[in-house]
C-alpha cells in the first residue's frame, strides 16, 4: 500500500507540473504577443471649456492607432493649468505664452513646443463685452472699471493694459474679478463687472445674445492678432522621457489644424457638441497650419513683461521658452 500511494503521490505530482508547465508557457506566448503590441504614451491632460484641439483630434478619432493620447485628469482651473504643468500633474498644456515665460523666468522646466491658436479677424482669441445698456463705447471709458477674466498673467491682464496706456488711461485704476471662462456672463450682468473678456467657443453665445450684451472690440483690434497665439507647452520630464511621443503628438496636432482650418463649420459642430453649446453660438479658433513656433509672438510677450516690470531685461531668452525640435516641418 505504502509503494502505491508513493505512486500516486508522485503521479499527481507530474500531473500538478505538466499543467504548470503548459500554463507557462502560455503565459510566454502572451507576452510575447503584449511586446509586439504598439506602446501607446498616455499624456495627462485637464478638461477645459476652450476651444482646443487636443479634443478636436480625439473627437476625429486621430489618436485612435497613434502612439500616443491624452488622459483626462478631469477639470481645472485656469490659473492651475500651468502649475499643475510644472509639477507634472500634467503632462501638456494649451495656455498662453505670457504664463509659460513667468514660469519658466521662475525656474520652470516647461516649454513651448507648438504654437496652437492664432488670432485672426473672423476668428480673434478673445473679446470685450458690456452689458447692452452700458455706457462704456471705448477703451477710454475704461478708467476705473472691473474687468472680469479667466486668470491673471495671461493675455486678458497684459493687452488690457498695454491698451489703456497706449490710449492715455492708467491700468492701476482697473479692478480685476476672475470667473471660469463659461460663466463670465453672469458677473457682468450682475452688475459685479462692467466689462467681461471672453475667449471661444463660449464668445460666442455671449456675441449673439445682444439682447443683454455689446461687442466692443476684440484682441485683433487691438494688435492685428500679434499678441494672440496660444501655444502648447510640455513639461521638462515628460519631453526628454518621451521624445517620439510628442514628435508624434507634434504631427497629430499639424494634422488637426489643417482640418479645423479647412472644415471651420464641420469643426465648430463638432466642438459646440462637446461644450453642449448650440452650434450657432460656438466661437472657434484657427490654427497655425505647419504648429512652428514664430519667435515674433514669443518675442512680443518678454518685451511685454519687461515693461510691466515682471521680468529683467534679458531675464530669459526665446530660445528658452520655445523649440520647433519635435516639428517635422522645420528646417
Amino acid at each position: 500500500m505504502g509503494k502505491i500511494k508513493q505512486m500516486a503521490v508522485l503521479g499527481v505530482i507530474a500531473i500538478i507540473l505538466s499543467v504548470l508547465i503548459a500554463g507557462c508557457g502560455g503565459d510566454t506566448a502572451k507576452q510575447t504577443a503584449q511586446k509586439g503590441e504598439k506602446q501607446v504614451v498616455e499624456f495627462k491632460y485637464p478638461e477645459l471649456v476652450y476651444y482646443d484641439f487636443i479634443y478636436l483630434a480625439d473627437e476625429l478619432g486621430y489618436f485612435k492607432d497613434a502612439g500616443v493620447r491624452p488622459k483626462y485628469i478631469g477639470k481645472l482651473a485656469t490659473g492651475q493649468v500651468i502649475p499643475s504643468l510644472v509639477n507634472g500633474s500634467i503632462d501638456i498644456a494649451t495656455r498662453h505664452t505670457p504664463v509659460v515665460i513667468a514660469a519658466v523666468a521662475s525656474g520652470a522646466d516647461i516649454k513651448i513646443f507648438a504654437a496652437g491658436s492664432q488670432s485672426t479677424k473672423q476668428w480673434p482669441h478673445m473679446k470685450y463685452f458690456v452689458k447692452a445698456d452700458s455706457e462704456i463705447k471705448s477703451i477710454k471709458d475704461f478708467a476705473g472699471k472691473t474687468i472680469g477674466l479667466n486668470s491673471f498673467g495671461a493675455c486678458s491682464e497684459y493687452v488690457t493694459k498695454k491698451y489703456l496706456q497706449e490710449n492715455g488711461a492708467d491700468p492701476a485704476s482697473i479692478n480685476f474679478k476672475t470667473a471660469p471662462e463659461d460663466q463670465q456672463e453672469v458677473p457682468l450682468l450682475r452688475g459685479d463687472t462692467d466689462i467681461a473678456i471672453i475667449h471661444p467657443p463660449a464668445s460666442g453665445r455671449t456675441a449673439a445674445n445682444t439682447a443683454q450684451f455689446t461687442l466692443l472690440f476684440s484682441d485683433y483690434d487691438i494688435d492685428q492678432g500679434l499678441s494672440g497665439m496660444c501655444p502648447y507647452s510640455v513639461n521638462g520630464k515628460f519631453a526628454r522621457e518621451h521624445p517620439e511621443a510628442v514628435k508624434e503628438l507634434t504631427e497629430i496636432l499639424i494634422k488637426t489644424a489643417k482640418w479645423n482650418n479647412e472644415h471651420q463649420e464641420e469643426a465648430r459642430a463638432i466642438m459646440a457638441k462637446r461644450f453642449n453649446i448650440d452650434v450657432n453660438q460656438a466661437e472657434m479658433y484657427e490654427f497655425y497650419p505647419d504648429q512652428l513656433v514664430p519667435e515674433a509672438g514669443v518675442k512680443y510677450w518678454i518685451d511685454r513683461l519687461v515693461a510691466a516690470n515682471k521680468l529683467a531685461p534679458g531675464q530669459v531668452t526665446p530660445e528658452q521658452i520655445y523649440t520647433n525640435d519635435f516639428n517635422p516641418a522645420k528646417k
